[in-house]
């Protein structure tokens, strides 16, 4: 396993990097993740367990590092986190079967 603060302060690192190189890219995404910062109908908690959940079935080494120092800071439980997770491994199972009667949906129509 990686060491995820060494990492999170590599990617905050090279994130500084584009934001010199292409400072208009990087104000929009700024805009896109503050956003949620000035919710009213979730919690900041609640909102860090979501983007745990969203981070693991996006497969974002960087996403999980950046929501999980949040998260800590919003007090969340490892049993918190525990419980994001699988809903997260339920989707990901679901997307996948859904995909796979696609898949055999577009074999069966391409091959008509």
């Amino acid at each position: 396993m990686m060491n995820w603060k060494e990492y999170r302060g590599e990617v905050k690192k090279r994130v500084g990097d584009l934001r010199t190189l292409t400072p208009e890219t990087m104000k929009g995404y700024a805009a896109l993740a503050m956003a949620g910062e000035k919710a009213v109908h979730l919690d900041g908690k609640t909102r860090e367990l979501i983007a745990l959940a969203v981070a693991v079935t996006t497969r974002c080494d960087g996403c999980i590092a950046s929501h999980v120092e949040a998260a800590i800071a919003h007090g969340v439980s490892k049993e918190e986190i525990a419980e994001a997770l699988g809903v997260a491994i339920a989707l990901n199972a679901g997307a996948a079967l859904v995909y796979s009667a696609r898949t055999l949906d577009a074999f069966e129509n391409m091959s008509a």
